[in-house]
């Protein structure tokens, strides 16, 4: 027998916790309590508690292979991780939203790659990885509910994710072309951000470790200031890289035993402020002697496994220049 629906009365601790497992197996649920102002605390709680789609470590194991993991992670040290990450984040005072967990899998915590988000709107990506594809339908709702304009669409054989972009400053942006993102897609991009740039610039990618692997444009590239980014340059193409020296941006470049630990994957809270997944000693001394400010997280489960650091972690939709 199916179940439709579930109510659960009182959202305390074990009311709550029993609602969230019932929303991270897609049951819908009611909570109910005496007073609304507790519920709601609790849908909170729900919602911020632990990574939404790790739910539990048989839904971990069942999917973790078809996506392509490099192993299971764990789902107690998983939790656990992201809480440090998320307290990382905190700690920059942000305002947070978190995407809602109904109708999403494990690639769903990298929600960097269903959209783009431009000064006139999102652009909702049309994802390379198919297991993804239903992603952007779910940031699409999510944002119109909180009143982020939508500005169009990637469609029908163009495809694009938003770990290709990188913007390198208000009208010029980057775009990797490769497995992930193809030439279509990155027409329909240029075609939908219209007068909003000056520059699209493509950038092919190499065939790396194959089609089935991530390889973005920022699996190569962290800009961590206006004129200061993190590369690895072996994976960078000759003209592109030349461009970045020729716009006098200063290269950190992160060594070839830290590439797969994902030391070029570096999240930029503000101008020289970042946060990388800990043990890329060489890396992060480098940006530390640029004085960068590093805070560092144990990603062996959140980030290691399904390649996504911690900038694929999060997706800033509003910035502010300092």
């Amino acid at each position: 027998m199916k179940i439709k629906n579930v109510v659960v009365i009182g959202s305390g601790t074990m009311g709550s916790g029993i609602a969230a497992h019932l929303c991270n197996a897609n049951v819908p649920v009611t909570l109910l309590d005496l007073k609304t102002e507790i519920s709601e605390k609790a849908r909170e709680r729900i919602h911020k508690s632990r990574p939404p789609l790790f739910i539990d470590q048989s839904k971990i194991d069942r999917q973790s292979s078809e996506l392509n993991y490099s192993t299971i992670p764990d789902f107690d040290i998983a939790c656990k991780d992201y809480d440090n990450f998320l307290n990382i984040i905190k700690s920059f005072e942000p305002e947070i939203h978190f995407l809602p967990a109904s109708n999403t899998g494990l690639d769903s915590i990298y929600t960097h790659d269903p959209c783009i988000v431009t000064n006139g709107g999102a652009i909702l990506c049309n994802m390379g990885k198919p297991q993804r594809s239903n992603e952007p339908d779910n940031i699409e709702k999510y944002f119109t509910s909180i009143g982020v304009p939508i500005l169009g669409r990637i469609e029908g054989t163009g495809t694009l994710e938003g770990g290709d972009i990188i913007w390198i400053d208000e009208r010029t942006v980057a775009v990797g072309e490769g497995y992930r993102s193809n030439m279509e897609g990155i027409d329909q991009f240029k075609h939908l951000l219209g007068d909003l740039v000056d520059n699209v610039i493509p950038v092919a990618l190499p065939h790396w470790t194959g089609p089935e692997d991530c390889l973005h444009l920022m699996s190569n590239i962290s800009p961590i200031d206006h004129d200061l980014y993190l590369v690895y340059s072996r994976l960078l193409s000759v003209s592109f890289r030349k461009y970045l020296l020729d716009r006098k941006i200063q290269l950190i470049e992160v060594p070839d035993e830290e590439y797969a630990s994902m030391g070029c994957n570096v999240l930029a809270m503000a101008n020289r402020k970042v946060i990388m997944i800990e043990g890329n000693p060489i890396t992060q001394n480098r940006l530390e002697n640029e004085g960068v400010e590093v805070h560092t997280y144990n990603g062996s489960e959140i980030s290691l496994k399904g390649a996504g650091g911690p900038t694929c972690l999060t997706r800033p939709f509003s910035r502010y220049d300092q």
